[in-house]
Parts: structure tokens; sequence; C-alpha cells
């Protein structure tokens, strides 16, 4: 939030998710592996494709020129990670208006013979469900229809929404790809950069944040914190009293990928610009440490006992006229 009162609202909403299929990955496995038994190879390969990820974004400016982002690092149960990106760009690159969101993103399958590589990225990493009443045991499926809201409805032109959500463009221009027994069009194409897509071959959906409900959404997502997994214990033999183990337990999930993560102290979010927060604290009743072996009386007299982040950062206001441009 402090990033948004300083740089407006995000702009770009990434997702990035790792590709067992990736050559770095299936060219360093033994004839017997799976992509799933090395999680130490797919951490490490998923963490170059990030690094060169932002290396794009941030340094390249593929989408312009970037003022702020933040990322969260997170994984799925069944082990691959994935990445969330919220992305800030300075006030004279925003993305002005729907009729220039198809410049950085698109939902529609791409021509196959003018872009066959292409074409084919969209169809193997881009393409929802089938799902509704084409398969109605999709996993997104909740209460009889799809959470994502798939298929969408065919449109000629990108438009604005309700709540911030742009409707992108998805013409019935006839194109119909076969996706996991079923035939599906434009409705069901997920949203991507092709630029993106085309370099790091695997899910990587864009998306527009076009109005600050979006963003609240958003932010909620990539700060959702750990996976969760609920435990209930019971025995077969019904006249043991089982007691308070009975009760449904609350877990935290850790993967082998996260295991991993943490291993090799990559890093599982960042923020850019840096956002600091000072304690706040009524006069003379900061929080100090101390050893068991100091005298409390030198303690309370040593200076830098009155000291915290908070009366420094005032103190520096009245020195320091540059620092009181500094919220």
């Amino acid at each position: 939030m402090a990033l948004v009162r300083k740089f407006g609202k995000p702009d770009l909403f990434i997702t990035m998710t790792c590709n067992p299929e990736w050559k770095e990955i299936t060219d360093n496995l033994k004839e017997v592996q799976q992509p799933q038994d090395r999680p130490d190879l797919t951490t490490r390969v998923f963490r170059a494709k990030l690094q060169d990820l932002k290396n794009q974004i941030i340094t390249k400016s593929i989408f312009r020129v970037v003022a702020a982002f933040v990322y969260m690092v997170k994984f799925q149960k069944r082990g691959l990670p994935h990445m969330h990106m919220l992305i800030i760009l300075r006030q004279d690159s925003k993305i002005n208006g729907p009729e220039n969101f198809n410049y950085y993103v698109s939902a529609e399958l791409p021509n196959k013979d003018k872009n066959p590589d292409l074409h084919n990225f969209v169809m193997k990493n881009m393409m929802h469900g089938p799902c509704g009443d084409l398969n109605k045991n999709n996993s997104s499926m909740i209460a009889g229809r799809c959470k994502s809201n798939y298929p969408h409805q065919f449109c000629q032109s990108t438009t604005q929404g309700k709540y911030g959500y742009p409707i992108y463009r998805r013409r019935n221009n006839g194109q119909i790809v076969d996706i996991r027994k079923a035939k599906l069009n434009n409705q069901w194409v997920v949203t991507h950069n092709s630029y993106l897509l085309l370099m790091y071959d695997c899910h990587v959906n864009v998306e527009v944040c076009s109005g600050l409900a979006v963003f609240k959404y958003l932010c909620k997502y990539i700060y959702k914190g750990h996976d969760k997994v609920v435990v209930h214990i019971a025995s077969n033999n019904c006249d043991t009293v089982v007691g308070e183990i009975k009760k449904f337990q609350v877990a935290r999930w850790d993967s082998a990928q996260e295991a991993l993560w943490r291993i090799f102290e990559f890093d599982l979010n960042e923020i850019s610009p840096a956002v600091i927060s000072l304690a706040l604290h009524l006069p003379n009743k900061q929080c100090i440490t101390f050893s068991r072996n100091q005298n409390l009386e030198n303690v309370m007299q040593h200076e830098l006992t009155s000291k915290t982040m908070l009366t420094e950062f005032f103190h520096l206001f009245s020195i320091n006229s540059k620092a009181r441009s500094c919220l």
C-alpha cells in the first residue's frame, strides 16, 4: 500500500509457473527419473528463469520503465514452484486506455501459419480446461460453474469491464484446436504476453490491472501466506477414546521444492523500492534488548537505549531538509 501511495496503482500482474519439460531439466535427468524426482534441479532452473524474467522486465524494460515491483514465490502441493509479480510502471510509461492493452496482453490463438512456434506454445501452456459442459469434473468447477469464468464471451475489441477487470479481445475468427479431447477456440485462451511466452515456454499469465479493486485483491493474493493442510486422526477401534487428537489439526504444508528453495537460501519475495516499517511507541516506552549478564543501570544510562528507528527518523527531519520529502 505504501508503494501505491507513492507510485500509483499497479499496471501488470504476472504469474509464472515452472515447466517440468524445460530442456535444462530433461537433459539432466537419468533414464528412470521424472522431474518430480529432482526438486533440487527444478528449483535451480526455475530460479534462474525467474532471475532472467526480472532482468527482462526491470533492466531491459520490455513493458517500458518500471517504478516499483513486488513478487512472491509459492509452491504447489504437488511440488512445482510458481511466482506472482505486481508491476507499477513509471508515470510516463503507464498503460492508458483499453485500446493499448492489446500491445501487452493477448487472449487469442496466434495464426498457425505466421507464428507456428507461438501457436504451439499457446496450445501447450495457455489453454484453460476444458471445463463446464465439456468437463464437469474439472478442478476449476465450483458449484457447477468455472471459478475463472471460462469459457469467456467473444469480443471484437478490448473494453473496460466492471470492478476494473478488462474484457480482452477474443474474436470469433474460426480458429479451433484439439486440447485434452476437446475442441477449443479463443474463448478458452488464458491471457499472455507473446514475447514472454516465446522466451520461457511455460505458463506465463499476464493481466492488466486497470482498477484499485483489482489491486486490493491481487495484493492479498500474493501475500496469502504458506499452503495449509488439515489433518484428522481417528481410531479404527470405536471403543478407544482419542480425545483432542480426534479434532482437526491445521498444519503447514512444505513440499520438497520449498525445502530446497530455503536450503539454497533463494529469496522467497522481493519488494522494490524497499518499504521499512517503523514501530510506534510512546515516549520512553520503547522495547530494548540486553543480555542477562548486563547491569540494568548501565543499560538504562546507555545513549543507544533512548534511540529507536522512529526517534532517529524524527531527528533526521529536524536537521536535514531533504529528508522531509520522505514519508
